[in-house]
């Protein structure tokens, strides 16, 4: 390395020696990160712990130090390194980038990019912050405005699938198996299908009382990783690391039912060049919004109402609700409407929340957020065993499914 990348690095971040719980020295290296102009409506645990996305693996939110911990892909877009993610003042956070005593201006560039698309982050989100905080006078006392995502918008994408039809509880197992499976893929203890894109094969449907083995055989099976296994945790696989995969290996390994051949599927879309949504990113003007609500991802299977209202939400177009049976119970129990359904409660909430326009989404998660701290205590603190019971109710709700196939 040249002498001026050397000092390069040294100004832009700092070796740091941890230790584990042997006493034995660990590389580390710290970032700093400006918050530059979003420093006065930022907070760490305000942008972190307000939707569920932030209780899915691989993130780690710490209640006692306000820390969120998690992999990050450095510029490669292969290799990844655990970051810890902190609020050292109010003007910046610190980047503690655990297994490296260095780290070069494209792998710290290519870490604060997703630390930044993950918190919200930049000239526009702070305008969309301040812009609702003027329409929602309580939000802006709670310091709420930003809705958290993930590091990248296919792993937004995969885990809008991951939430449709089933409970939150079986949300958490499933993201944790994917990241399980991407530590497994990445230490090559997977055998691949040879073919360099593996056919969809139609399946039958288990039925309930079918169960998968704790082994299977045969090339391309493996062990099911059990949730107790946190050691085996990895990144959240990218595009390229699903579409090697078939449907065996992925459903067998991650228990993901019909969502592995649509998860496949939308990740070979994605490697093939079809998912433009990121071109999107930072635009904010109603045809674009048109486009993608109508256009692509519309025709990719499992992308239904609810899935495409949430990747608008995280693309950072707040006008359409992602409807579900949970905005059916926020809307009897809140709003107290009894003739409320899933077919139905699209045109409720367009004419609850108007007045909120264009940031209908953030005024409905903003009452969400109320309603889960005022049953279970605040969000930053509930303990990870708590995850899966933070949901309005188990009722029984009537009416279509909030995703349809």
């Amino acid at each position: 390395m040249a002498l001026d990348d050397q000092k390069l690095l040294k100004r832009s971040s700092r070796m740091l020696v941890e230790q584990d719980h042997q006493g034995k020295q660990l590389p580390g290296c710290v970032v700093d990160m400006p918050l530059g102009e979003c420093a006065s409506s930022f907070t760490l645990e305000n942008a972190v712990c307000n939707h569920g996305f932030f209780m899915m693996a691989p993130n780690n939110w710490i209640p006692s130090t306000k820390t969120l911990q998690r992999p990050l892909r450095l510029a490669d877009s292969t290799t990844s390194l655990t970051v810890s993610i902190s609020q050292s003042s109010r003007q910046s956070l610190s980047l503690l980038v655990h297994g490296t005593d260095c780290l070069s201006s494209c792998d710290q560039q290519a870490i604060k990019a997703q630390v930044a698309r993950m918190l919200r982050i930049s000239q526009k989100d702070e305008k969309d912050v301040q812009d609702f905080q003027s329409l929602h006078r309580e939000a802006r006392k709670r310091g709420f405005g930003r809705l958290f995502r993930s590091p990248t918008l296919f792993e937004d994408a995969v885990k809008s699938l991951l939430l449709c039809n089933c409970t939150f509880e079986r949300t958490l197992k499933m993201a944790k198996a994917l990241c399980a499976l991407q530590q497994k893929l990445s230490q090559g203890l997977i055998s691949l299908p040879t073919s360099p894109t593996p056919k969809i094969t139609k399946r039958k449907r288990r039925s309930k009382g079918d169960k998968h083995t704790e082994k299977s055989t045969g090339a391309g099976k493996l062990e099911i990783v059990r949730d107790h296994d946190d050691q085996f945790l990895g990144n959240f696989p990218n595009s390229r690391e699903l579409a090697s995969l078939n449907e065996d290996i992925l459903d067998n390994h991650c228990r993901l039912g019909y969502r592995a051949r649509q998860i496949l599927g939308f990740a070979r879309h994605a490697e093939r060049g079809k998912f433009e949504h990121i071109k999107f990113e930072g635009c904010h003007d109603l045809a674009s919004e048109e486009k993608i609500l109508h256009g692509e991802l519309k025709r990719v299977k499992g992308f239904g109402p609810f899935a495409c209202a949430n990747m608008l939400m995280c693309l950072g177009f707040y006008g359409k609700i992602p409807v579900d049976s949970e905005t059916v119970r926020h809307v009897k129990e809140v709003w107290l409407t009894a003739s409320c359904f899933v077919h139905t409660a699209g045109t409720m909430v367009d004419e609850i929340y108007k007045k909120y326009a264009p940031f209908q989404c953030l005024a409905y998660w903003f009452e969400l957020l109320d309603y889960y701290e005022k049953q279970f205590g605040k969000l930053s603190e509930l303990p990870k065993s708590a995850y899966g019971v933070v949901t309005g109710s188990r009722i029984e709700i009537s009416g279509r499914k909030c995703n349809e196939e």
